[in-house]
């Protein structure tokens, strides 16, 4: 009799109590007393979160293909009198309500929109349940789509798609490398070729500016060079047996190749003979008389400005010109008594030495001196 008369109900839980087959009320967590005999606790309903996961259910889309799809549903009983008493076995219902609706949302997608919207499902799915389970005290509070498996062959064909994807993907990435790379060795065989020819255009320069200075260093040492043999042989005073002696040294070298099979002898060196043996003939421009005589002033190898007439070094300058001159015409016709040199005569000869760079014996350039 007190087994019967006190029942105990766990928390979370709600007993629903018949009197006489009908029902008398519902009992809450905790001590609760009823009439033997007469109350009868009949369910016992959870009121917690209950998760319930269907089995994978065929599915048709629009474009028919069957896909499996799997479901969980997260709900929980908020009224246990109308989850006794409007729904035989309220699971069972959620499931087949779950898979009717499933089916005519998915039914409004193609393939490549099932797999990409289960989003959309989820909503569309809760929606629906939340508002038919709402007359059987259940509330929808979550749906989950597992998994969507198409068919064998829809899978190999998305295999496929997705590696020639992959596949064009990695030959864009491939050629935008090669296009970079060939960009990039084009701007280095570019700057490369610029700063060869910058290079090539100093060297050039460089090389020019040498051969200018080595030239110009060449032709003042070759100035200087025909000065000295020029001042050498003022010194010198050279004879008719000198130039006798230099015509007999050139006559080897007259006669050296193999091809030479007849050579000229000039009349000179016949005349030089002449001289050398019996020194009655005379070469024209060679004195006989080798006594030496006043060294010529060559003057300084620099250039130098020319001076005014009034110049007391100018006018010693000019005197020696008329000495110069004077030897000369002794050297050229040494047989000869010496005229008398007209004054008028030698300053015009002073000036057309002098010219427009100075004194005699001052050339502009060594080229002048060479000249000269």
């Amino acid at each position: 009799m007190l087994a019967k008369t006190v029942r105990i109900v766990p928390q979370a839980r709600a007993a629903i109590v018949e009197r006489f087959g009908k029902y008398k009320g519902t009992l809450p967590a905790g001590l609760n007393i009823v009439v033997p005999f007469i109350d009868k606790v009949r369910y016992l309903i959870d009121l917690r979160e209950q998760v319930v996961s269907f089995p994978p259910q065929p599915v048709i889309t629009e474009d028919n293909l069957v896909v499996s799809i799997d479901t969980v549903i997260y709900f929980q009983v908020t009224d246990p009198v109308a989850a006794t008493y409007e729904i035989a076995n309220y699971i069972q219902a959620v499931e087949q309500l779950t898979m009717t609706t499933l089916r005519n949302i998915v039914g409004g997608m193609d393939l490549e929109q099932t797999l990409t919207s289960r989003e959309e499902i989820n909503n569309g799915l809760r929606g629906v349940l939340d508002e038919a389970t709402g007359k059987w005290g259940i509330r929808v509070n979550r749906v989950e789509i597992k998994g969507i498996d198409p068919p064998p062959s829809i899978k190999d064909a998305m295999e496929k798609q997705m590696r020639a994807d992959r596949d064009k993907r990695a030959l864009i990435l491939s050629a935008e490398g090669q296009r970079q790379s060939a960009i990039l060795t084009a701007e280095g065989n570019k700057q490369s070729a610029i700063l060869n020819a910058e290079g090539e255009r100093e060297s050039q320069i460089l090389r020019a500016q040498a051969d200018r200075e080595a030239a110009i260093l060449r032709a003042q040492g070759e100035g200087q060079a025909i000065q000295t043999v020029f001042q050498a042989i003022h010194d010198g005073q050279p004879d008719q047996s000198l130039l006798a002696y230099q015509y007999l040294q050139m006559m080897p070298k007259i006669a050296e190749g193999d091809a030479n099979k007849v050579w000229v002898i000039p009349s000179e060196i016949t005349k030089a003979l002449e001289g050398l043996g019996s020194s009655i003939h005379e070469v024209a421009g060679i004195p006989r008389d080798a006594t030496p005589r006043t060294r010529v002033d060559m003057g300084p190898s620099e250039p130098q400005l020319p001076r005014s007439s009034d110049d007391p070094e100018t006018r010693a300058t000019s005197e020696a010109v008329q000495a110069a001159i004077a030897e000369a015409a002794n050297a050229a016709n040494p047989g000869r008594t010496a005229r008398s040199i007209d004054p008028a005569a030698t300053a015009t000869e002073t000036d057309r030495l002098q010219g427009p760079s100075g004194p005699a014996g001052e050339p502009t350039d060594p080229g002048a001196s060479a000249g000269q």
